[in-house]
């Protein structure tokens, strides 16, 4: 069984593999018990937020055969991957933006990606 902060990593790794922006990880465990990491990243477009939705769903399940237990938002700016102990926010910008999750969690104290996150 994976842990939650290698599976974050590992979520980190498509988003990157496929271009997502400004993705980070956060580690909630100690700040709530909706997840133990938030994984939050954003596509350029709705099409490209889609589509970075639809890798992860895909490679976790191929590479580690874990799906998510829910998936929320599909049709909006906002889709949510719920993997359990870890949630992955992906974003179009302007909807990033505006709910500010970082801001809302600053708490939480972010898991280092530098080695994975391309840029």
């Amino acid at each position: 069984m994976i842990d939650s902060k290698d599976l974050a990593r590992e979520i980190a790794k498509v988003l990157d593999e496929k271009k997502a922006e400004n993705t980070i990880a956060i580690q909630t465990e100690e700040v709530t018990i909706v997840s133990d990491v938030f994984v939050i990243a954003n596509g350029t477009s709705n099409t490209h937020t889609k589509a970075l939705a639809d890798e992860v769903e895909y490679e976790i399940n191929k590479r580690l055969g874990i799906s998510p237990e829910h998936i929320e938002g599909r049709a909006s700016g906002w889709i949510l991957l719920d993997y359990g102990t870890v949630l992955v926010h992906i974003f179009d910008r302007e909807s990033r933006e505006y709910y500010n999750l970082e801001r809302l969690w600053t708490d939480a104290v972010q898991l280092d990606l530098s080695d994975i996150i391309t840029d």
